[in-house]
């Protein structure tokens, strides 16, 4: 089973509403609070992030990064990566 999570650069964020529309799993919306710059910004709601990365590839300020947390039946350890280091 693979979990993911995502850290949303809030400061960089505009709140497009992009990786929202993206998420398969409805993991993400928007903040009730706004940046500096006067933006509402994505944040993850839910924990049933999958890692997919869609969010990220969407992104049009590069302000997600996604990680993967692949759980092993066999083994009892966790082993975290990232899986996109930031949408291009």
């Amino acid at each position: 089973m693979i979990s993911g999570t995502v850290i949303i650069a809030a400061e960089i964020c505009k709140g497009c509403e992009l990786c929202i529309a993206s998420c398969p799993q409805e993991s993400l919306g928007l903040s009730t609070s706004i940046n500096r710059n006067g933006y509402r910004y994505a944040t993850l709601l839910k924990n049933n992030c999958t890692g997919c990365v869609n969010c990220a590839l969407v992104c049009p300020d590069s302000a997600i990064t996604v990680y993967r947390e692949i759980k092993s039946a066999k083994r009892s350890s966790q082993s975290s990566q990232p899986a996109a280091t930031q949408a291009a």
